[in-house]
């Protein structure tokens, strides 16, 4: 039989590609067997010792479209933001670009004419169709492929080098040379970095090692490597933050300045923890973004009612303002944005930071060395002898750095810090726990914040809904209002990377300090009528705020709950 038409062009193409010759080209003509679909490809590949991607470029110049090599191609979340995956596998095309309005869609059948019309309505762009392999498209959605996206190479590399020995991997052998260790640890950072991810999580298990990214306050798992890459990539993440790599026993604490060792131009520090634990050492790394500047107030999920009480405190000529709340709730981006603010040249603003997470304009920014003696309390006598208008204290963590903070805030400075407390009335306890007179916590103490993050419902995915009995019961204690509220699509979409959530925003309990509470701290009353007596001076709870998040459909019911427990 002989060859159909598309099967005749794809032989002409490769024999002007020099490939074929024409006496091959006449045999093929005349071949005995139907060479129709995919018999010609395998003549090709057994007989004539034509590789797949050969022919597959040919195919591509017989039909017209540009080949595309999707095996080379990553996916990320990201890929899917505009076909959705389902789509994408059910018609084996993937999205690979964008030109302006034009989106590049690798298709695995170049005859197909619907699919691109389809995706042109999804989408409302302009479709460029280029030509890939079935089998490639095929493994971009397979769970290996998806778990570990991006790291395929570097893993195979790994894998040969270490995979297989039965030695161990010394961190001496380790060198700035060792080539697939360092493409590991450079890939997870970038890949974290643009993913969204605050933290890293490098884990060492039994017989893997785990590495976790936390995003939006959650952790996912990313990568499993043999327990036999853990001590060198340990060994070359301690390279990079210049740490003594062959102390393992004791934990250490450093900074990477990723800049260094990338040319994508990812301006980030990472500020590296690492721990001996029970299978080795473990590493976490918080992304500190450079390029990342602060919010603006409006931006961080203040209620109109606690911005504008919250605007009035910052803007008081002396007084101590305290943010409280667990490692990773918003704190610092907080007061770097209540400073933002209020910077102005008349004013003298000094801060201590361990670390200076971003650095601000016009503000003096001081980084604690707790080796040579410089701490938070010293930072803050050395502040009171430079004529500060404005103070900012990292974290007030023993009893002489509150202390001097209080002294700062009663001789007529602002001072704005942190504390480890779960609300706002219970801060008071905790700094007379510190040894600080009660008299002297309410004369000094200008507001307290509490304040958490909690994920925000996807506003491409969610779904309205009716709240349960239980949930209406809550809303109407808290708010005194029931009504539709929203909830997360449960399998999410390409936006949310299908978690349902995608972003954070910020719940406040802001403890404004009045008469009848300077009163209440003054006779040492318990937390709980501290609390009562702050909400009957108008403070709203973390709880009462969090709903009211899930009044306006900023986040659901769930993550509301999971986060602050109902008020008492």
């Amino acid at each position: 039989m002989p060859l159909g038409k598309i099967q005749t062009v794809i032989v002409g193409k490769l024999v002007e590609m020099g490939r074929l010759s024409d006496g091959q080209r006449e045999a093929l003509v005349r071949h005995p067997a139907d060479l129709n679909g995919d018999a010609l490809d395998k003549i090709l590949i057994d007989e004539y010792r034509l590789t797949p991607f050969l022919i597959f470029v040919a195919r591509a110049k017989a039909v017209g479209v540009a080949p595309f090599n999707v095996s080379r191609w990553r996916v990320t979340p990201q890929t899917f933001e505009r076909i959705p995956q389902d789509f994408c596998q059910e018609h084996l095309v993937l999205p690979v670009g964008q030109v302006g309005e034009t989106l590049l869609v690798a298709f695995a059948n170049p005859f197909e004419v619907s699919i691109p019309a389809k995706i042109q309505e999804m989408t409302g762009m302009k479709v460029a169709r280029l030509l890939a392999r079935e089998k490639a498209i095929k493994d971009k959605f397979t769970k290996e492929s998806q778990t570990a996206a991006g790291f395929e190479d570097v893993v195979k590399q790994i894998g040969a080098e270490f995979g297989t020995s039965g030695d161990s991997i010394e961190e001496e052998n380790v060198t700035e040379d060792s080539g697939p260790i360092i493409q590991l640890s450079n890939r997870i950072i970038e890949d974290a970095y643009f993913a969204g991810t605050s933290d890293i999580h490098i884990e060492p298990w039994e017989k893997e090692i785990i590495v976790r990214y936390r995003i939006d306050g959650v952790c996912i798992e990313k990568l499993r490597l043999p327990a036999k890459v853990g001590p060198s990539l340990v060994a070359r993440l301690k390279i990079m933050c210049n740490l003594d790599i062959s102390e393992r026993r004791l934990p250490q604490d450093g900074r990477i300045v990723f800049k260094q060792y990338t040319k994508k131009g990812i301006d980030i520090d990472l500020r590296v923890s690492t721990a001996p634990l029970n299978h080795g050492e473990g590493v976490v790394m918080r992304i500190l973004d450079k390029q990342k500047s602060t919010l603006p107030m409006t931006a961080l999920g203040f209620s109109e009612e606690n911005l504008a009480k919250y605007r009035d405190v910052i803007r008081q000529p002396y007084g101590m303002i305290l943010h409280c709340g667990p490692t990773g709730s918003g704190k610092s981006m907080t007061l770097y944005s209540a400073l933002n603010e209020i910077n102005s040249p008349e004013l003298v603003i000094r801060t201590a930071e361990d670390p200076i997470e971003y650095t601000l304009a016009g503000i003096n920014q001081m980084q604690m060395h707790r080796q040579i003696g410089l701490t938070f309390a010293s930072a803050l006598r050395s502040f009171l002898r430079q004529d500060p208008d404005i103070i900012l204290v990292g974290e007030i963590r023993d009893k002489e750095t509150a202390n001097i903070s209080v002294e700062a805030a009663l001789t007529g400075h602002l001072l704005i810090s942190t504390l480890h407390t779960n609300d706002a009335p219970s801060t008071i306890a905790r700094l007379t726990d510190m040894g600080i007179e009660p008299f002297m916590i309410s004369s000094s103490l200008l507001c307290v914040c509490a304040q958490r993050l909690m994920r925000r419902v996807c506003k491409t995915c969610k779904i309205q809904t009716d709240p349960t009995p239980r949930e209406k019961e809550l809303l109407e204690k808290a708010l005194g209002w029931s009504g539709p509220i929203h909830k997360a699509a449960p399998k999410g979409c390409p936006k949310c990377g299908n978690s349902g959530y995608k972003g954070r925003v910020g719940i406040h309990e802001l403890m404004i300090t009045t008469e009848e509470l300077i009163e209440g701290i003054n006779k040492g009353m318990e937390t709980s009528e501290l609390k009562k007596i702050a909400m009957r001076g108008g403070m709203k709870t973390l709880h009462q705020d969090s709903l009211l998040k899930v009044k306006d459909g900023l986040t659901t019911m769930e993550e509301a709950i999971a986060n602050v427990p109902p008020d008492l």
